[in-house]
């Protein structure tokens, strides 16, 4: 069975980025009400016995969908609190080595990245990721899908649902993505490059 991860940050440390409410809720009821549905679906089946990256590639590959959704947005959220920091920084070493190579600077990255989350329609989100050939490319996800369980290996994501950002922003989803820039972790982004 699956547990929610605890935030690896003090909660009210993003400034006007992400208030702890947000959290309260995106953390607390959503990811919370994800990992409850996905227990209860997967109590008693062979899923249960799979790590998180097993089970959303086997619900995908069985077109179970209601798994898959909770399986995923588990994944996706687990993910994205690590990519989150109240300190952020730059990218650094072989991580904006590569980065420089697929889109010219890291500047050129990050526009590219903000375009993909302010275009992506509906809900969603943008990954970054290492594809099988070692280069590095932008995904935009729909709803609940994810590069877990695929040949990408994930390095960075936003979430891009509305209740990432309503609290603190309403509509205005350009500025979330905006500030996003200002507190992401590239140390644990640095770390998924293997």
């Amino acid at each position: 069975m699956f547990t929610l991860p605890e935030l690896p940050f003090d909660p009210g440390a993003f400034g006007t980025f992400i208030s702890a409410e947000t959290f309260e809720y995106h953390h607390g009821k959503h990811h919370a009400g994800y990992v409850k549905k996905l227990n209860a679906a997967i109590e008693g089946t062979l899923y249960a016995q799979m790590t998180i990256e097993e089970l959303v590639a086997a619900s995908r590959r069985d077109d179970n969908v209601a798994v898959f959704n909770n399986a995923a947005q588990h994944f996706n959220h687990s993910f994205f609190w690590q990519c989150l920091s109240p300190e952020g920084g730059e990218p650094s070493g072989a991580l904006k080595t590569a980065m420089d190579q697929a889109w010219g600077s890291t500047e050129a990255f990050k526009t590219k990245f903000s375009d993909a989350a302010a275009t992506l329609f509906g809900s969603g989100w943008v990954w970054l990721v290492r594809q099988s050939d070692g280069t590095l490319a932008i995904r935009q996800e729909k709803n609940a899908e994810t590069p877990a369980g695929t040949g990408d290996v994930p390095l960075l994501t936003l979430d891009v649902w509305e209740h990432a950002h309503y609290i603190d922003h309403r509509n205005d989803r350009a500025r979330f993505i905006e500030q996003f820039w200002e507190h992401v972790n590239w140390e644990f982004v640095k770390s998924q490059l293997k």
